[in-house]
């Protein structure tokens, strides 16, 4: 048996690859949307990839399950509570998926969504009465479990989600022998949880050690403790839960359809009628400027995440990338469901050049001179856009605190009588929040 993870570090999301080589057969679960190192593993191996098992409908990224469908034949696997409305098979608890030495059973785990699955894994020429893993998909992570309140908007109210999750940790997850590995579908960096570890991978026994969401405690209190202090979700996590449930088109149509170059003119005569500019450039390629009223999201870090969540997602995008780059946007924003791509601005320096007017730029200043000016008998005003944990953990005196997520909500809070210091970790959400606020008509800021 081979089973492999493949970690994608934006997106904090982990998929596997399970192979027989005698059979020459394997299964994927929980795909990302682009699907090619799953392929080109599989011909690697001299295998087949002929199953495609979910967990769940994830709320943080479009699964690539129709384009392994698609690609290679396979066939989908969802849990039996699950309702997709697609071609599909459906697992009770217990069935069995069973090829050469790997034998894949399906363990019901309601409580992150009703449909949650967590999948065992034997190896049968090592061990057929204990399972080598368990997939756990978003019911167990390392170091914390998954949420259940994503779908109170769609009626479903988190405490009943939590009392579920509470019965298949501690009588199914936690039942299992202590040295059964642990592999979960998100690390540190997901939404899905609040104390996700950099880890990814542990053992029963040790999440029992260490896991705060373990520990022996009442349903009640466990109740309380899992249903606070989330983080806030974005606003595309309801969008892809509903995408990843319905008919859509796969990634190649969607990439076919979005690098579709550009003049600066079209772009802008698309952004009046309701277009969404964005500069994925880092900051370092952006020193000469902007375009005016463009969100500035960098491709480095977490982009998916936050052009999923300052983007609107039904309304069409425009890519301004540095030259080679396009594909790889178009690519990150498909992976959570951000489809409407519908074109990039082609050469974009050389364009804006001819229009100067347009060319917007924001001073940066090093925390020294932030310092000084802090001193002075004209003080900026500091904006912190970072999360509230990182708020609590400490912050300058006299700062304004509206984490990114929440700026476009908040702006109006933003005073504009004062020059704005915008600071976050590394720059990258700064520079997004300052496209916000100049969008909102703040023109002093650094």
């Amino acid at each position: 048996m081979i089973l492999k993870q493949y970690y994608l570090g934006c997106l904090a999301h982990a998929s596997y690859l399970i192979a027989d080589e005698s059979t020459g057969t394997a299964a994927v679960v929980d795909p990302q949307r682009d699907i090619e190192q799953y392929v080109l593993e599989a011909k690697r191996l001299g295998v087949e990839i002929k199953h495609v098992l979910l967990t769940h409908f994830h709320a943080d990224f479009v699964a690539g399950d129709r384009e392994l469908q698609q690609t290679c034949g396979a066939t989908i696997y969802v849990g039996a509570a699950a309702a997709p409305e697609y071609d599909c098979e459906k697992l009770e608890d217990g069935d069995v998926l069973e090829f050469g030495n790997v034998r894949i059973q399906a363990l019901a785990t309601p409580g992150h969504t009703p449909e949650s699955m967590c999948y065992l894994v034997f190896d049968l020429a090592q061990d057929g009465a204990n399972p080598q893993a368990v997939l756990t998909g978003d019911t167990l992570f390392i170091g914390d479990v998954g949420r259940p309140d994503l779908l109170g908007s769609v009626g479903i109210k988190p405490e009943d989600l939590a009392s579920s999750l509470y019965d298949s940790l501690h009588d199914k997850l936690l039942r299992l022998p202590d040295a059964t590995l642990v592999y979960p579908a998100h690390g540190a960096g997901s939404m899905c949880g609040k104390n996700l570890s950099t880890e990814t991978v542990s053992t029963i026994g040790q999440q029992k050690l260490v896991n705060y969401a373990l520990q022996p405690m009442p349903r009640a209190d466990f109740i309380a403790m899992i249903t606070q202090g989330q983080p806030q979700a974005p606003a595309y996590f309801l969008h892809d839960a509903l995408m990843n449930r319905r008919p859509r088109t796969t990634l190649d149509e969607v990439i076919e359809g979005s690098l579709v170059p550009m003049t600066l003119e079209q772009a802008l005569a698309a952004q009046e009628q309701g277009a969404q500019l964005v500069d994925v450039r880092d900051d370092n390629e952006v020193v000469g400027g902007t375009l005016q009223g463009a969100f500035h999201i960098s491709l480095s870090g977490s982009f998916a995440t936050w052009a999923g969540s300052l983007l609107a997602l039904d309304q069409p995008v425009i890519v301004i990338a540095a030259p080679g780059r396009e594909r790889e946007a178009v690519t990150r924003m498909a992976r959570i469901g951000l489809d409407r791509v519908v074109g990039f601005v082609d050469g974009f320096e050389l364009e804006l050049q001819r229009h100067p007017g347009l060319r917007q730029q924001t001073p940066q200043i090093d925390l020294d001179t932030l310092r000084d000016k802090l001193a002075s008998d004209a003080p900026p005003l500091v904006l912190d856009v970072r999360t509230p944990t990182e708020w609590q953990n400490g912050h300058i005196d006299g700062a304004l605190h509206v984490p990114l997520i929440e700026l476009q909500d908040r702006v109006d809070e933003v005073p504009r009588d004062r020059e704005l210091a915008v600071l976050c970790r590394t720059s990258n959400r700064s520079a997004s929040a300052i496209s916000i606020l100049r969008r909102a008509g703040h023109d002093n800021v650094v």
